[in-house]
């Protein structure tokens, strides 16, 4: 079997994940956190639609983590993002992560938006 080390080349992988936090590129960050290109901030929640409307130029798909449980984002906010032409996924927290962490080690123009678990 051949082993490859992945890189991340644009933005920094979700490390881990517990109740109220996420480490990500090895720093710990409490509550919701967006992720992306542009680095790793605190998110004030859905909203809070500004600093995900200011990644439209970097990349095309938001994936936005719900918390423990899939739950519904309030309809504005998605219109708003789709109208940005930004793509929207939807599913819980720590499924969020794992899809994240794949697809940046594929070199995609992704972001990610997380509820606390």
């Amino acid at each position: 079997m051949r082993l490859n080390e992945i890189t991340y080349n644009n933005a920094a992988p979700v490390d881990g994940y517990g109740p109220g936090f996420f480490r990500i590129g090895g720093q710990v960050h409490e509550g919701a956190v967006l992720t992306g290109p542009k680095g790793t901030a605190a998110w004030g929640g859905y909203e809070d639609d500004a600093p995900l409307l200011e990644l439209s130029e970097n990349v095309d798909v938001v994936f936005i983590g719900t918390g423990a449980e899939l739950a519904h984002i309030p309809s504005n906010l998605r219109t708003t993002l789709e109208n940005a032409g930004l793509g929207v996924e939807i599913m819980n927290s720590p499924a969020a992560c794992r899809t994240y962490n794949v697809l940046l080690s594929e070199g995609r123009r992704i972001a990610l938006a997380l509820m606390p678990v």
